[in-house]
This record gives C-alpha cells, structure tokens and sequence, in this order.
C-alpha cells in the first residue's frame, strides 16, 4: 500500500482494561475471558473505511506499572493512540494519566516541528457490564473532553464500538493529515468526522444514561455515540 494508507495505532491503559481483547477482537475476531499480561504485542490488519482500504498497524502495549518503563520511543511515533480504561474500575481511569502525560510531550514536540498532529481516542471498555459499573459515560466524556481526545465505550466480549472505534481512528488520522497538508480548516475539538448514529437494533441494549444505569433507546447514550 502507499504510505498515505498505512496508519500506526498505539494501544494503551492499565493491565486487565482489555486492551488486547479490543485489539483481538479486531485483527482476529475473538475474545477470550482469560487474562494473560501483555508486554508488547504488534499486529496488522487491513480495513476498509468509506470505500477506502486501510493498512492498520497495531501496538498493543504493557499495562502493568512495572512493565511501563518499556514504553519504546516508536510507541510515541504512531499516528493515534487508543486509551484504554474499564468502566468497573475507576483505578483503571486514573491510570491513564500516565500515559497522557508521555503522549502529550510527544504532541507538544509535533507542533513545535510542523508535524502532522497525533489523534487521541479514549475508551471506556466493558460496557456490557452494567451491573458493576463504577465510570458513569459521563464521567469518561468530561475526561476525555478535557485532554483534548474523543470518546468512545466498548465491549470487546460483546463486539459492541470495536469496528466503529477503529473507524473513527482511521478517519481522524486522514483529516490530521489532510489538515496539515493545508487542504482544509481545523474543525472544533471534539467533532473530527464522527460517526453517524447507529440504528436502534445496534448495540443499543448497553446504551447508558448519564447516572450509568440501564437507559431508553431514547438516552443520552443512544443521542450522542462518539465524540
């Protein structure tokens, strides 16, 4: 593929978020509930977004404090970064302060150099698990918001915003770069080439209302899928 198609994504988050079982249920299609700690794993996958063919790259990296000293220089050089957290643990969240910490050194150095600017998207995963929910969506939302990156919740046991989470990736790196080439405005924060919504009969049964609890096809959740 030419160089314009091929797009490296860095997975980050703390240990046991399901890093490896988003990135899994992406290259592979599967999904399995035992739990065995990454140190860095890469994978490759070629993906098709708006009729156009995609080679995506992807580094799924330690979660484990001890492990995090391993984070390589060419971890920092991809063109996104896929953050990481379960919404059962609210340790999980703040673990990626870590991580946003590095990426934005990186972020900094970009724009002082005239690079093509790095594409943040956080995750919120588990959400197929209501009952032991602890991050509200809205809670992940505000973090988000606030460290300029956009937001998603997944399930990769569920399969629920895997495809869709990579999508929006692929589609915020084209327009980072498209951008940077000088074709085009930078748009608001936060409304880079969303998604449109889904129908009721997609993912909907784990859609949340902004108490984190079950909600109507009608909800917070259902209105406003990816930011």
């Amino acid at each position: 593929m030419d160089a314009s198609d091929r797009i490296t994504i860095t997975v980050c988050g703390d240990g046991g978020c399901g890093k490896s079982s988003i990135t899994l249920r992406l290259v592979r299609s599967q999904w399995t509930s035992e739990y065995d700690p990454t140190i860095e794993d890469s994978y490759s996958v070629t993906r098709t977004v708006d009729g156009h063919p995609y080679y995506l790259m992807l580094t799924d990296t330690a979660g484990q404090e001890e492990y995090r000293g391993l984070w390589a220089a060419s971890n920092l050089r991809s063109d996104a970064f896929l953050l990481v957290y379960d919404i059962t643990s609210a340790n999980s969240l703040d673990a990626l302060d870590h991580f946003m910490e590095m990426i934005d050194m990186e972020e900094e150095g970009r724009i002082d150099n005239g690079k093509v600017p790095l594409v943040k998207i956080v995750a919120g995963n588990k959400c197929d698990l209501q009952a032991t929910r602890v991050i509200k969506a809205q809670t992940g939302l505000e973090w988000a918001r606030k460290r300029g990156c956009g937001f998603m919740e997944t399930s990769a046991r569920d399969m629920v915003n895997i495809e869709e989470t990579f999508a929006l990736l692929v589609r915020r790196v084209v327009e980072a770069r498209r951008l940077a080439a000088g074709q085009g405005t930078a748009p608001q924060p936060y409304r880079t080439a969303a998604l449109p919504p889904q129908t009721e009969k997609t993912n909907l049964p784990h859609s949340t209302d902004e108490e984190g609890g079950n909600a109507p096809r009608a909800s917070f959740w259902s209105k406003l899928r990816c930011w």
